[in-house]
């Protein structure tokens, strides 16, 4: 196993504290370039732009709460945001930031206009006025949210918005606005359908399944996960969520949940276990069919699959993984699998099973990776890192020629112009002994006289 030790990185200044999924990388403001978003304990949301360490766009999310539930004197309160998102959620080609708290109120941000406003500014971090830092849609959803998802979950081509709580519930919901309205803010979240799970969900992903149509997909506990049907049947609905609007989706909660529990080692039954799926396999065509996904738990294991559940490598290591990523490190479109632990470890693993490590050398409160764009202006594969020491740390330009281990022999003979110097020099490029003499003499001459 190689370690690597990557240099390049920023450090961001941030003095709040943030829940897991409080983070994450997207483009936010519609520019193609990606941006880092994060939610704090204090209702801030920071959104940080290439590598300056101050935020480039300051939010403040807040809620509402009453003293008694019989008094109708209700009083602004800044709310902790326990997970944020980035994605098309309203399905008007666009996208925008959302941000959940912990009592349930759900917020949505457009940062296009932010973005022309900053570049039309002399100052970078100007002040913007109160009404440009309100959220243009706030909505009341059932509280003790844990983890969000946005994604076509159901492959009609329109994004959904599913959301994981600390109850062991999954919700799902879609925008619905009317049709004669050109106000995005006059639509709402509605809920399409309830899940109940058996064990704790601590994340959700979107992989293609055998038939190459999505499978909405949740981690278990025990290294196990559930894939949810997704059902909009009228017939199914039995909606008892008082905080929720009437939809016309299923609630079933305990219907339409297919457990699956990997194979192999056995698990403690309660060990947290994290997935991610739709990894790439280097092509569109080849990814959309039987796709891949990983788990790994908090005792140490790491599993590639497919969605015929066969499993294609396992890993254990010595380590308490609590966060698994995506990421393609080599640049050929074949991701490769992320882990991180709470010790600051983190692993990075091919299709082939091939592993090479990285060490951050502080204790680690959050962790993601993606696409960022830093100092070349462009996206390039980053690790971040949120430390408990309140720093945020961008590692850039994550970058591997390859992932196998490899010799420098090897590297030189891919390479054309080594084999013509090779015969000016008057070696025989077939001859491995005399390549490899002349090699050593050039590189370790000095040392040897």
């Amino acid at each position: 196993m190689r370690s690597l030790n990557y240099v390049q990185r920023v450090s961001l200044d941030f003095t709040g504290t943030l829940f897991p999924h409080a983070i994450c990388l997207g483009d936010a403001d519609n520019d193609s370039l990606n941006e880092l978003i994060v939610g704090d304990t204090s209702g801030k949301l920071l959104i940080y732009k290439n590598d300056d360490s101050k935020p480039w766009i300051t939010r403040t999310c807040v809620g509402m709460v009453g003293a008694k539930p019989d008094i109708s004197c209700w009083l602004n309160v800044y709310v902790p945001l326990t997970c944020v998102a980035v994605g098309d959620v309203c399905n008007r080609g666009k996208n925008v930031v959302v941000a959940v708290g912990a009592e349930g109120w759900f917020h949505l941000f457009d940062l296009t206009n932010a973005a022309a406003s900053k570049s039309d500014s002399s100052s970078q971090h100007e002040f913007v006025s109160s009404e440009d830092q309100r959220p243009f849609f706030t909505q009341h959803i059932p509280a003790n949210t844990k983890v969000l998802l946005i994604s076509d979950i159901d492959g009609d081509g329109r994004c959904e918005l599913v959301v994981g709580y600390t109850d062991r519930v999954v919700r799902a919901f879609r925008w619905e606005e009317p049709s004669d309205s050109s106000d995005v803010g006059s639509g709402q979240m509605v809920l399409l359908k309830k899940w109940l799970l058996e064990g704790q969900v601590d994340s959700l992903s979107v992989n293609p399944g055998p038939e190459g149509l999505p499978e909405l997909m949740v981690s278990q506990p025990g290294c196990g996960y559930a894939i949810l049907l997704c059902t909009w049947t009228q017939q199914d609905s039995t909606d008892s969520d008082e905080d929720a609007p009437a939809t016309p989706g299923s609630e079933g909660p305990s219907r339409d949940v297919a457990l699956h529990l990997t194979t192999g080692r056995i698990h403690n039954k309660n060990v947290s276990t994290h997935l991610i799926g739709s990894i790439s396999k280097g092509s569109k065509e080849e990814s959309a069919k039987c796709g891949l996904f990983a788990l790994c738990t908090l005792d140490g294991t790491l599993k590639l699959m497919d969605s015929s559940e066969q499993l294609l490598w396992s890993v254990q290591v010595d380590h308490q993984l609590f966060a698994l990523q995506k990421l393609d490190v080599t640049g050929d479109g074949r991701e490769e699998v992320v882990a991180c632990a709470w010790d600051g470890q983190t692993y990075i693993i091919d299709h082939n099973r091939t592993v090479v490590r990285f060490h951050f050398d502080e204790n680690v409160n959050a962790f993601c990776a993606g696409q960022y764009t830093c100092k070349e202006g462009r996206n390039s594969p980053c690790l971040v890192y949120v430390s408990f020491s309140q720093k945020i740390y961008i590692y850039w330009k994550v970058e591997l020629e390859r992932m196998e281990s490899t010799d420098l022999l090897r590297v030189l003979d891919e390479r054309p112009e080594f084999r013509s110097h090779l015969k000016a020099l008057g070696v025989d490029a077939e001859d491995s002994a005399a390549v490899k003499d002349l090699v050593a003499n050039l590189l370790y001459q000095d040392s040897r006289t």
